[in-house]
C-alpha cells in the first residue's frame, strides 16, 4: 500500500508516517518546501505550491489512498489576513488534490481529512457527536464548515471521504501540551477561566492509529479523534502538576487577560467541547491511552 499524505512534516503528520513505514506502507509526501523533499523507496518527496496551484502530478502514482492534515496552524494571533490564511490554506489545498485529480490516472480509493471539534459550539452541557447539526458562530466553527465542505467533493470522483474531528492534540514534542506545561514548570500552574470548560484530548499516538485504522478499514464518515474520557481544564492542569510533582496555588487566569494578550484566538483556551469518541469505538477501534492520567503519564513522566 502507498499513501499521499499532506502535512506530513508536522505534529501530527510525522507520528502518522512512522505508524506507516512500521506498517510496511509506504508514503509520498506533499511539500512548499524543496529543501525537504527526498527520494527512497519507502519515502517520496513531491513539491507542491497551492498558492499558485501548482503541483507536481508524479505525487499520486501508485497511491492508494490520501491522508490530507495540510492547513495553517490556528495556534498563531489571528489578524485579520492571518484568518483569510487559515481558512484558504485548507480549501485551497483541498481544490487543488481534487482538480489535479481529475487531470491524471489513479488508483486512489479513499481520502483521510484531519477536521476539527471546533465546529461544534461551545458548551458545558452539551455531549456531542456526529449526529449534532448546529455548527459554532466561532471562526474556528465557520473553518471547520467550509473545510468540511471542500473535502467533501472528493466524493464526486468516486472517492470514499473520512474526516477525522481532531481534539487537543498531546505529544511532548510540541503543540498544545508544551504550552500547557510551561507555567507548571515554574510552579505557576493555573486554570483558565472558570475552569470548568471541557477538553476533549486524544495522545498522539492514538491519533496517529486512528488516522490509519480509518483506511485500512475502509471506514467512510465522520469521526472524533478524541479519547473516550474528556476532562475539565482544571482537571487537566491538576492531573499534570501532580504528575510533574510541581504545586497547583495560583488564582484561575481570568478570561479578559488572555484576551488581551491572545486576541481572538483567546478562544482556543476557553471554548468548552465535551465530545463523544463512541463511533469510533463501535468500529472496534482501541483506545491505547483513555484516561487523561496514562496518557501524560507516558508523555511527561
Amino acid at each position: 500500500m502507498r499513501v499521499l499524505i499532506t502535512g506530513a512534516t508536522g505534529l501530527v503528520g510525522q507520528e502518522i508516517v512512522k505508524l506507516c513505514h512500521e506498517k510496511d506502507i509506504s508514503v509520498n509526501y506533499l511539500t512548499t518546501s524543496k529543501s525537504k523533499i527526498v527520494q527512497s523507496e519507502n519515502y517520496k518527496g513531491f513539491y507542491w505550491n497551492p498558492k499558485a496551484k501548482e503541483i507536481d502530478s508524479y505525487c499520486f502514482q501508485d497511491v492508494d489512498a490520501i491522508i490530507h492534515l495540510a492547513g495553517a496552524t490556528v495556534s498563531k494571533r489571528w489578524t485579520s489576513s492571518y484568518k483569510k490564511e487559515i481558512i484558504s490554506s485548507r480549501t485551497e489545498t483541498t481544490a487543488l488534490l481534487i482538480h489535479s485529480l481529475k487531470g491524471v490516472k489513479h488508483q486512489v480509493k479513499q481520502v483521510v481529512s484531519a477536521s476539527a471539534i471546533g465546529i461544534y459550539p461551545d458548551s458545558l452541557t452539551n455531549y456531542y457527536d456526529q449526529t449534532h447539526n448546529e455548527i459554532s458562530s466561532s471562526f474556528l466553527g465557520q473553518v471547520v464548515s467550509v473545510w468540511e465542505q471542500a473535502v467533501d467533493e472528493f466524493s464526486k470522483l468516486d472517492i470514499t471521504v473520512s474526516k477525522i474531528r481532531i481534539g487537543l492534540v498531546l505529544s511532548n514534542k510540541g503543540g498544545a501540551l508544551q504550552e500547557i506545561v510551561k507555567p507548571i514548570k515554574f510552579g505557576l500552574g493555573a486554570a483558565f477561566g472558570s475552569g470548568k470548560q471541557w477538553q476533549s484530548w486524544i495522545h498522539i499516538q492514538d491519533l496517529a492509529n486512528l488516522f490509519l485504522y480509518t483506511l485500512e478499514k475502509e471506514i467512510d464518515g465522520i469521526y472524533n479523534g478524541v479519547a473516550p474520557n474528556p476532562v475539565s481544564n482544571k482537571e487537566l492542569t491538576k492531573t499534570a502538576t501532580k504528575i510533574l510533582n510541581k504545586p497547583l496555588f495560583m488564582p484561575n487566569i481570568p478570561k479578559l487577560f488572555m484576551k488581551l494578550v491572545l486576541g481572538d484566538m483567546h478562544i482556543l483556551l476557553f471554548e468548552s467541547q465535551r465530545v463523544s469518541s463512541k463511533k469510533i469505538e463501535d468500529k472496534g477501534f482501541y483506545f491505547k491511552y483513555n484516561c487523561l492520567k496514562s496518557a501524560l503519564e507516558d508523555l511527561l513522566g
